[in-house]
């Protein structure tokens, strides 16, 4: 029987969230980063790219670490963050922005998966074909059903798939290494043979870290159903480190296999091609193969904190009741139903497609950076006041701030284009958020939340303005 609070909320273990993190972070992006990044630089910008994507990013882990300690009474994550540091219109544009982001990629994590096949299987072309949608809807509703039996289930299916989409990586990263030369890495050590210095470099290779890093608060999204508080911090942390060495492991290898310019030159998924390089034709098979595995897990795990951000929302009275619905395996059907509903809607648009799957990765990221900028800004916010009335520590504080300034200079780098398309998605959601508040006859907006709508509205306007006039393309 479906109840709107849950009869009961299942509960799942620390390596279990970890796994949530391990799951989203590691998707499509990891595949495609030896090309990413020799297309833009050598081994010595890339070492620099990672260094600072880690530690920017490590802030950010810390900051969730420690916001699930000091207020565990908010189990939405971003979400609730985001509404207790700047009131409920702010939560509505980190929930809705955060839910947008998962379903924008989901939708590119099938089209790729089409792609992907499409080269044993011509007639689903790039993914783009009515045979690829007819295909991808299929899968993407009996995701649905397999989440609807359940978080336990679901959690579990995520585990094997973690396991399943780390082995493959792995595997690469030693076979590189058996053939790894010296010299050859030596000669890819820089990259200003294109006339670019360090910096412009590394600033290329920038915007590649955004993607394959979302999902770094896989455990704070799930954060309800942790058996400890404690457990969600830990869980972030032991994610995210796992991931950023198989990342930057990924990139580093290549180099000492390919010359830059051959790797910069491989078809996506570039790990294939690299993988040839080592194993034979085989290679690119294997790698394809492990492709799906990883986007799929991905695919779910995003699914889970999408839907949970929008329960938690709807809850909160920022989104309509319906939304509010759980069944009786503590699934949000409603806010499922909701997501997968877009996904369907969006895949079937992909047929009249040019460029949108390209910029919908960009899209997903900017969309993602801004809860991500909240959420460290309402931590920053803690730490100024814990610090004011004596309590805290420096290093929180710290933290806190070089995670708000590195979240803020992403969504700068993220491009203006990109934030004013992620505003004509989130205002017209505007109106979920609307009749929420209304069904909890509360007030709408306070006057501070008046001009950050007014300035939002101004934005989309700009944008739907820029696609009419073809300034922006997709």
């Amino acid at each position: 029987m479906a109840t709107a609070t849950g009869a009961h909320t299942a509960k799942v273990s620390m390596p279990t969230l970890s796994g949530f993190v391990v799951g989203s972070m590691i998707g499509a992006g990891v595949f495609s980063l030896p090309a990413a990044f020799a297309g833009a630089t050598g081994v010595a910008g890339t070492l620099i790219a990672w260094a600072i994507a880690g530690a920017g990013m490590f802030t950010l882990a810390l900051t969730f670490q420690h916001l699930a300690v000091r207020r565990p009474d908010l189990d939405a994550g971003i979400y609730s963050y985001a509404k207790a540091g700047f009131g409920h219109y702010a939560g509505f544009f980190a929930a809705f922005g955060y839910w947008a982001s998962a379903c924008v990629g989901n939708v590119f994590y099938w089209v790729f998966i089409m792609q992907t096949l499409g080269a044993l299987f011509p007639a689903l072309g790039s993914g783009d074909t009515p045979l690829a949608v007819v295909l991808a809807s299929a899968g993407l509703w009996l995701f649905y059903v397999l989440i609807r039996r359940g978080v336990r289930e679901a959690a579990a299916v995520n585990r094997v798939v973690t396991i399943a989409k780390v082995v493959p990586i792995v595997v690469f990263i030693v076979l590189c290494l058996t053939v790894f030369d010296p010299a050859v890495f030596a000669a890819n050590w820089s990259g200003a043979g294109d006339g670019d210095g360090l910096f412009d470099q590394v600033r290329a290779t920038m915007l590649v870290t955004v993607f394959v890093f979302i999902g770094v608060e896989g455990a704070s999204a799930n954060s309800r159903h942790a058996r400890s508080r404690r457990d969600v911090g830990r869980a972030t942390i032991l994610g995210f480190l796992s991931v950023l060495a198989v990342f930057a492991s990924v990139t580093i290898v290549a180099y000492g296999v390919l010359p830059r310019a051959e790797i910069a030159a491989l078809a996506q998924p570039s790990m294939g091609g690299v993988l040839q390089a080592v194993v034979g034709d085989g290679g690119a098979v294997f790698v394809g193969g492990a492709l799906i595995v990883s986007v799929l897990g991905a695919y779910l795990a995003w699914t889970l904190m999408a839907a949970e951000v929008l329960l938690m929302a709807a809850r909160s009275g920022d989104l309509p009741r319906f939304l509010q619905r759980t069944n009786a395996h503590d699934t949000p059907v409603g806010a499922l139903l909701l997501s997968t509903t877009l996904v369907q809607v969006l895949l079937v648009l992909s047929l009249f497609a040019q460029n949108a799957f390209a910029v919908a990765l960009d899209l997903t990221s900017a969309l993602a950076l801004i809860p991500f900028f909240l959420s460290a800004g309402y931590a920053l916010k803690l730490g100024l006041a814990d610090r004011a009335a004596g309590d805290g520590s420096r290093g929180e504080l710290l933290i806190a701030a070089v995670a708000t300034v590195y979240t803020g200079f992403l969504l700068w780098a993220a491009g203006g284009a990109y934030v004013l398309l992620a505003l004509l998605i989130i205002v017209p959601g505007t109106i979920l958020f609307v009749i929420g508040r209304r069904e909890q006859g509360a007030r709408v907006f306070r006057p501070a939340e008046w001009v950050v709508f007014g300035l939002a509205v101004a934005g989309a306007v700009v944008a739907a303005l820029l696609l009419a006039t073809g300034t922006i393309a997709l």
